[in-house]
């Protein structure tokens, strides 16, 4: 196939290291083989860790980022059920027409993409709309490279009496989640962004508030493969599981060594590195004279104003040919005016740091 080797630094995926890959290359084993099924517990007892959660449904659904958010929005949800969905980026839109397409009711609060809901602004939405089931939200907008502060939120939705859903596709790994401290009741995420494994599992997590929700359903789960209610059977069951699909075994592999490798650097030392790194990548890119979209930047993925008289496609297509590094395009209102480039899990060193920064003084000049 001659596949190239890149420098990683877009929106995802990132680098996949080399004990991830090998791990991916151990024999597969049957779905329902004892010794896979001791690597999948301890794969979800290490995702509880990474959540910093106690939540028993705790698992990566066997699909990308995307098939995790489906898989929280129809097991919390109903049709006919009413949601707020904030909105400042192209998951947040995600979310809304997805729900939308289930028959939900959204509610949408919006802000200009690239800015964060303001505490204020989301007590006066859940005023607004009591009857709501549930309000959602987006802790990392890869489309903007906005961090949506969660701290507080979770108290003003619970006394509300609703649930709290969030997209943490670009934060895992990367930035501090603290999903029983924080309230969260449903969130899912990506194995390519932080954790780096190869693209292919969404990990998710339901909190016990929220698999009462799901117990008490009216109607059955509308996506039978996303059911949650025969999937817990398999991914918690004790003594014999229940067969619902089969797993993709070898991913699981990957998954467990990269989960492995992020509690080896421990959790604190992770979202140190990736702000370290973020902060010298910042400085050298603003002492260009390039400035950031959003005002709060996630540490993960920068998202930059493309300078005047620069060449959108021909800068990223010379940092690919000359470089082998691959930055993103701009999405939605930033495509042709905006960079986003990551620092990721693997691709997070200073090495890749300063090799971009002096690639773009090559290129722009």
């Amino acid at each position: 196939m001659n596949v190239p080797e890149r420098i990683l630094m877009g929106p995802g995926p990132s680098t996949v290291p080399s004990r991830i890959l090998r791990a991916m290359a151990s024999p597969t084993l049957g779905h329902l083989d004892p010794r896979y099924i001791e690597i999948m517990d301890h794969t979800c007892v290490m995702l509880r860790k990474v959540y910093q959660t106690e939540n028993a449904l705790t698992f990566p659904v066997s699909a990308t980022g995307m098939a995790g958010m489906e898989c929280v929005v129809t097991n919390l949800l109903e049709r006919g059920d009413e949601a707020i969905v904030c909105v400042n980026g192209v998951f947040g839109t995600r979310m809304v027409d997805m729900m939308e397409r289930q028959g939900i009711v959204v509610h949408r609060v919006d802000v200009p993409w690239g800015e964060i809901f303001p505490l204020e602004m989301l007590a006066e939405a859940i005023d607004k709309h009591a009857d709501a089931k549930a309000l959602a939200i987006v802790h990392a907008e890869t489309s903007t490279g906005a961090l949506q502060p969660l701290e507080g939120l979770a108290e003003l939705v619970h006394d509300s009496g609703m649930l709290l859903i969030v997209d943490a596709v670009t934060s895992l790994g990367g930035h501090p989640l603290k999903v029983d401290e924080w309230g969260i009741d449903g969130i899912y995420s990506g194995t390519q962004k932080c954790l780096s494994c190869p693209p292919g599992l969404s990990p998710v997590s339901f909190s016990p508030r929220a698999l009462e929700v799901i117990e008490q359903r009216k109607t059955k789960v509308q996506s039978w493969y996303f059911d949650t209610t025969m999937l817990k059977d398999y991914y918690k069951g004790s003594g014999k599981r229940a067969y619902h699909h089969t797993a993709p075994v070898n991913m699981i592999y990957a998954l467990h060594e990269a989960l492995v490798i992020v509690l080896e650097e421990g959790l604190e030392a992770r979202h140190a590195r990736h702000a370290r790194l973020h902060r010298r990548l910042r400085a050298g890119l603003e002492s260009m004279g390039i400035r950031y979209v959003p005002e709060h930047s996630l540490f993960t993925l920068n998202c930059i104003h493309i300078p005047e008289g620069a060449d959108d496609a021909a800068v990223r297509a010379k940092l690919l040919d000359d470089y082998s590094i691959e930055i993103g395009a701009g999405l939605g209102p930033f495509a042709g005016k905006a960079w986003r480039i990551g620092l990721m899990g693997h691709s997070a060193t200073q090495a890749n740091v300063d090799l971009v920064l002096a690639a773009l003084v090559d290129c722009l000049e």
